[in-house]
């Protein structure tokens, strides 16, 4: 499993990093358009979705979305991100208040999760396109928030492999410590002293660690959410296309909450100035 693990990250790692640096926007927003639509595949199985038109009809609603949410940053790009903020402070709520009950149905509140789907999927893939063509530097900007999730996912890996004792969320995701987190949260500042030195017009160094603290909190929650959906279908990956890996979903997760709260946080810092 290990060694899978390994090898799909030597594999797909240089090409995103490539995609990222070397693609204009708009292409680059279209190679990552087919990665959030197998998203909603796996996402499918999530909802209980299980006849092919209800697959079909939700693969539709999801590129639609996708495209709304984009005509809608554009003509109210503030209240946007606020929009995307105040759904992961409600996802965060609901992670904070679940309480183990007997297990539903996997078919229950089928609407509602296929819903949320929309709002976690299409989000991040428009937070992504705006980030990489907003600024100058956007490109930079996406790839630090790449590696601000890979350095947190690493050190939450080895933190909770040398000192985890005390479970984060044990009805929702058993394997997860409070001490993994802490460590993500390190690696987290430690990025966020790399960004003030690689880019200190966009903020003090304080402003960039809790910046970057609060990316990978989110990033948490992001990870927690489809653990829970997870849970409750019954299912332990949402998929099994990368090896080692599991689904789309298993891997950008982190990212799905991430990526609108990282943009958020670059507008407040310019509004800050």
């Amino acid at each position: 499993m290990l060694l899978q693990r390994v090898i799909t990250a030597l594999v797909l790692i240089p090409l995103v990093i490539t995609g990222i640096l070397q693609l204009p926007t708009v292409i680059l927003a279209l190679a990552l358009a087919p990665v959030v639509l197998l998203g909603g595949v796996e996402w499918t199985r999530l909802a209980a979705l299980d006849t092919l038109p209800e697959k079909s009809l939700y693969l539709l609603v999801l590129a639609a979305s996708m495209a709304g949410f984009a005509l809608i940053f554009h003509a109210l790009p503030q209240w946007s991100t606020l929009f995307f903020m105040l759904f992961w402070l409600l996802v965060t709520v609901k992670l904070i208040r679940y309480r183990p009950a007997p297990a539903p149905a996997p078919a229950a509140n089928r609407l509602g999760k296929a819903v949320m789907g929309l709002l976690v999927l299409a989000p991040a893939w428009v937070s992504l396109w705006v980030i990489h063509g907003l600024y100058e530097d956007g490109p930079y900007l996406v790839l630090f928030l790449m590696v601000l999730i890979w350095v947190a996912d690493s050190c939450a890996y080895f933190a909770g492999r040398r000192w985890g004792r005390m479970k984060l969320a044990p009805e929702i995701s058993p394997g997860k410590t409070r001490e993994g987190v802490y460590g993500a949260l390190i690696g987290a500042a430690l990025c966020g002293a790399v960004l003030y030195g690689l880019r200190p017009e966009t903020g003090s160094l304080v402003q960039l660690i809790i910046f970057s603290v609060v990316v990978v909190l989110c990033s948490v929650v992001g990870d927690l959410y489809e653990s829970l959906l997870k849970r409750q279908a019954g299912l332990k990956d949402s998929g099994n296309l990368l090896p080692g890996h599991g689904g789309v979903l298993d891997r950008i997760d982190s990212l799905t909450a991430a990526a609108p709260v990282f943009l958020f946080g670059l507008l407040v810092l310019e509004i800050a100035k």
